[in-house]
């Protein structure tokens, strides 16, 4: 079964791996999973420092959050190998690989792991970040489909993408937005999991549900997070709803009568009900079982 098989992923939080005080709270916190960094979050001094965290947390922990992910550095610097080669030791449920720009960076980096015989429980993850890995990013999630490839989820870097393009990031990310949805797109053909990118004013709460709202109807899984205030709201946004629980209950429960068996089409409280919405009253049900 696929590591993020029936997990949600409605909360994911950063965590620098040079900082002990984060690590020792992460068990405590109520996000779906961390993002413990080797990279961005750790000052170019501090990467010896982290790594000696990261496996001394992992050596010493006795409760661990629900899903653990490791970012390293990019494979294209001097820091990646060994990055990848610690976090391979390490055996966490996913690897993030950052500035990944082609299909290519992703079954290198699943070479090193089937080379050093690691678990087929260590998915990896892609940061699309890059222009590059914007105009490959149906080549890049179709790697999802192959489960050799250990593709397990896609995961927005809107500020690179911000800075290598020039693109304005508004309150309302209207520039963005494209890019986000075809994030999305790419996820769902590629069968993974699709994070939002971060909010960086994490003090505003009150914008950080809105953003995480519409994130959750352009069909993000979830939202990555820089600070633990971030974690209820997202959760929120991304668990449905009383009534959408309800009304999707309806629809299962009425397909399920014995004058509706074999029907491919119903009438539900006066509107048309077909069985794709089964389907999806589904898949929402379990969401909500997860969350």
């Amino acid at each position: 079964m696929s590591m993020t098989a029936g997990r949600p992923f409605r909360s994911v939080l950063y965590m620098p791996a040079s900082n002990t005080r984060a690590l020792a709270k992460a068990a405590t916190l109520g996000c779906d999973a961390v993002i413990v960094d080797l990279e961005d979050a750790v000052a170019p001094g501090d990467k010896d420092l982290a790594r000696r965290n990261l496996k001394d947390w992992f050596s010493a922990r006795d409760a661990k959050p629900a899903v653990t992910i490791i970012r390293i550095n990019a494979l294209s610097t001097e820091l990646g190998a060994d990055d990848l080669s610690l976090a391979r030791s390490l055996e966490p449920e996913g690897i993030l690989l950052p500035k990944v720009d082609t299909p290519r960076d992703i079954l290198e980096a699943g070479d090193a792991l089937d080379e050093e015989a690691t678990p087929e429980t260590t998915k990896l993850w892609a940061m699309v970040e890059t222009p590059k890995a914007m105009l490959n990013l149906g080549a890049i999630a179709e790697l999802g489909r192959d489960p050799a490839s250990r593709l397990a989820g896609l995961v927005a870097g809107t500020n690179d993408l911000a800075k290598d393009t020039g693109v304005l990031v508004t309150p309302d990310r209207r520039y963005l937005l494209p890019w986000l949805m075809q994030i999305v797109l790419a996820a769902r053909a590629g069968g993974l999991v699709a994070l939002d990118g971060v909010m960086n004013e994490f003090r505003d709460l009150d914008a950080f549900g809105r953003e995480c709202t519409e994130a959750a109807a352009m069909g993000f899984d979830g939202k990555t997070l820089i600070h633990p205030a971030q974690i209820e709201p997202a959760n929120k946004a991304f668990s449905p709803s009383d009534a959408a629980v309800a009304e999707a209950q309806a629809i299962v429960e009425t397909f399920a009568l014995p004058e509706n068996a074999g029907k491919g089409v119903i009438s539900l409280d006066g509107r048309m009900v077909e069985r794709l919405h089964l389907a999806q009253a589904e898949r929402l049900l379990a969401r909500a079982g997860r969350a």
